[in-house]
């Protein structure tokens, strides 16, 4: 694991932690809970849903299989979220 300060969690990371609390709501889920389902540290998970510190593909891909969501449906409501297109603009070819 990287040493050292971890950039604050941006807008897309902050809208995925919104997925995943919104989903924990649903479920009646509590970060313990899921810290158990997972086997990420409480105090891990924790950081990341407080928007402290962005969560990692394979935390995603973790809290996705505990909570039973599908992984591309979650981060597509985070990219609408957070008003991100997934479209190529023409200046981007």
């Amino acid at each position: 694991m990287p040493t050292g300060k971890q950039p604050e969690a941006g807008p897309f990371a902050r809208a995925i932690s919104a997925e995943i609390r919104e989903s924990m709501a649903r479920q009646r889920v509590s970060g313990p809970m899921l810290a158990g389902r997972t086997g990420i540290s409480q105090s891990y998970l924790s950081r990341r849903l407080l928007d402290k510190v962005a969560f990692t593909a394979n935390d995603i891909e973790a809290i996705c299989k505990a909570l039973g969501e599908d992984i591309l449906a979650l981060i597509a409501a985070a990219v609408e979220a957070a008003g991100l297109s997934t479209e190529t603009s023409p200046d981007s070819e």
